[in-house]
């Protein structure tokens, strides 16, 4: 859906809801399309552009006053759409740089790493999103910004914020010539990991190897 027919509901294309609404449809098409692999070369740089737009909108619903929903229970919506087969698309397209580590809270003292996959955040950043999509295609605005509000804090907000960082590391370490440990040994199969576990499981994914694949240069050396 673009952004004209999300306009065509009849709503004021400045109202609130609306530029939502507008943001995470974006998000959803985006990623949708970047899993198809139809382009890998800019899969990455994509990623991190809608990323980045769609915390946007997570930061204004952040920001916003508590949304209170016109009914007291959630209308059911029925079963969720399977996003399996995004997913794999996703850890496909992203190998070897699918999985990361992740501090889930910051101020939480001595809190070890954990692994963590781009293509599971994604998938269920995107599972949390057309929920609320679905509510506000009904007509239900309220609910659905409820929802967005309330998994912004509780799933997907963190989430983004985590995958965004990734996805920045990745950039950085090609853009600015500085090559990757190998991440062969590193997995979601592993509960926790320390600095020192992290620093023994990374091996050696030279810059030239995410680089190439993902159509970017590394930065030039400076002369001197």
């Amino acid at each position: 859906m673009s952004d004209a027919t999300l306009h065509a509901t009849g709503h004021n294309p400045d109202d609130f809801a609306v530029q939502i609404a507008d943001q995470v449809e974006s998000f959803l098409v985006a990623v949708t399309e970047v899993a198809k692999g139809d382009e890998p070369d800019s899969a990455v740089p994509f990623l991190l552009l809608e990323v980045s737009q769609l915390l946007l909108a997570g930061g204004r619903l952040g920001a916003h006053e508590d949304i209170v929903p016109d009914e007291r229970y959630e209308p059911d919506l029925g079963p969720e759409a399977d996003v399996d087969a995004l997913r794999e698309n996703l850890a496909r397209l992203l190998e070897p740089i699918d999985v990361y580590s992740e501090v889930f809270d910051p101020y939480e003292p001595r809190k070890a790493p954990v692994p963590a996959r781009i293509s599971d955040d994604l998938a269920d950043m995107i599972t949390d999103l057309r929920h609320g999509m679905a509510h506000y295609r009904a007509g239900r605005t309220t609910e659905a910004l409820w929802w967005w509000q309330f998994s912004y804090f509780s799933n997907w907000g963190p989430t983004a914020s985590a995958v965004l960082r990734a996805l920045q590391s990745i950039l950085i370490h090609v853009r600015l010539n500085q090559p990757l440990e190998e991440l062969d040994g590193l997995d979601t199969d592993q509960a926790t990991m320390g600095d020192e576990t992290l620093e023994f499981e990374a091996g050696r994914v030279m810059a030239q190897e995410i680089g190439g694949p993902l159509g970017m240069r590394p930065a030039k050396q400076k002369q001197k």
